[in-house]
């Protein structure tokens, strides 16, 4: 008789240690969560700002390119529309023949554009790198929230089955149980669209940073070069340029819906951690 009362007791105070040793590994494995997420929406942030302002310059360079292209080119093809119908002999002919005839034109019309669009390329191109080196420093911690969260749903897993042990010990459970209902949300989460759109930012910018460089190169021989395929170049100049803006922009959305996947995911560990406090 007197084993049958014990028993119970040993049982409710197995019970009640249990419980409390299930509830530190979930706090010790969920609490910070939500602190690395605000770090990681932090960067998303500044990275949406970073290169929407390189779109905003690649976009500038492609219009200054494209003025500066019809500003020099546009006028030899005047003056050979102009020669074609004068017939040859004229004294336009003699003027586009002369040797120095380009760089006037450059220097009078297109210097400054040209100047103009390797500056914005080059504000593309820095933009860009620095989207780079903030979305790997993302992919990085990306990296970290995954084993953080995968080793929360598991603390949360095994506390489910504490917690179905203490209540058969006669063990109140209410507030495991509200710590539960509000982690295991975490098995729900989708964490790889983080991740996705993190690296399709950091790709994004890459390519960009390197396409952006070439049009700098580009952009810079086609402002100093009177050769004969100097128009050739100044339209590569021009391509790359919107090559450049156009992966800039694409980066721009990746960490902008970066940072409405991340909100979601931050929304669980709010509440998570919430409770655990």
């Amino acid at each position: 008789m007197f084993v049958a009362l014990f028993l119970p007791i040993v049982a409710h105070a197995d019970g009640v240690a249990m419980l409390n040793s299930g509830l530190q590994k979930t706090y010790m494995s969920c609490m910070g969560i939500d602190d690395l997420l605000g770090n990681m929406k932090k960067i998303a942030g500044i990275n949406t700002g970073v290169t929407g302002v390189g779109t905003a310059a690649g976009a500038g360079a492609v219009v200054v390119g494209i003025k500066n292209h019809d500003e020099l080119f546009g006028d030899l093809r005047d003056l050979e529309a102009k020669e074609n119908f004068s017939g040859s002999g004229n004294v336009l002919l003699d003027i586009k023949q002369q040797p120095d005839f380009k760089p006037n034109i450059k220097s009078k019309k297109s210097k400054n554009l040209g100047n103009w669009r390797t500056g914005l390329l080059a504000a593309n191109t820095a933009a860009n790198v620095a989207g780079a080196i903030l979305a790997t420093k993302n992919t990085s911690s990306d990296d970290e929230l995954n084993t953080r969260v995968g080793a929360c749903i598991s603390a949360v897993n095994d506390l489910q089955n504490i917690i179905i042990q203490a209540r058969a010990n006669g063990v109140d459970v209410t507030e495991a149980q509200k710590i539960y209902d509000a982690c295991s949300e975490y098995k729900y989460v989708d964490l790889s669209k983080i991740k996705k759109r993190g690296r399709g930012a950091q790709i994004s910018s890459v390519a960009g940073g390197v396409v952006g460089g070439a049009g700098i190169v580009s952009s810079h021989i086609a402002n100093n070069s009177d050769q004969n395929n100097a128009e050739k170049i100044d339209t590569a100049a021009n391509v790359l340029a919107g090559g450049a803006t156009a992966l800039s922009g694409a980066a721009t959305v990746f960490n902008a819906t970066q940072i409405s996947a991340i909100k979601k995911v931050a929304d669980v560990a709010q509440n998570c951690e919430k409770v655990l406090k």
